[in-house]
């Protein structure tokens, strides 16, 4: 997750949000693990896993989506991503771009 944290750090200003939800975790376990890893993005919980699974597909760590400005599902992807490649930072602001200012 570094490169999670420095691709949030380095794109808030331009607009980019970054929510991390942990799903079916104890909340302590959950708040220790942020302390510990020094995660920046706010992290969400959701403890039964009914809105993460049910409501939007998930049932396995790590899955990205991109929701626009105007609340639009743009893309997903499942799997760990290395954030922090040229690739990926210019997706991140190609994404940004294409979706003007708020």
């Amino acid at each position: 997750m570094p490169s999670v944290n420095k691709l949030y750090t380095d794109f808030k200003k331009r607009g980019l949000e970054v929510l991390l939800i942990d799903f079916r975790e104890d909340p302590e376990v959950v708040r220790r693990t942020v302390r510990e890893r020094g995660y920046v993005a706010p992290v969400l919980l959701d403890q039964s896993g009914d809105v993460t699974g049910k409501g939007y597909g998930v049932w396995g760590p790590p899955t990205v989506y991109f929701v626009n400005r105007r609340g639009q599902l743009v893309g997903r992807g499942t799997g760990p991503r290395d954030w922090s490649t040229p690739a990926a930072r210019q997706l991140i602001q190609a994404l940004l771009d294409a979706d003007g200012k708020p």
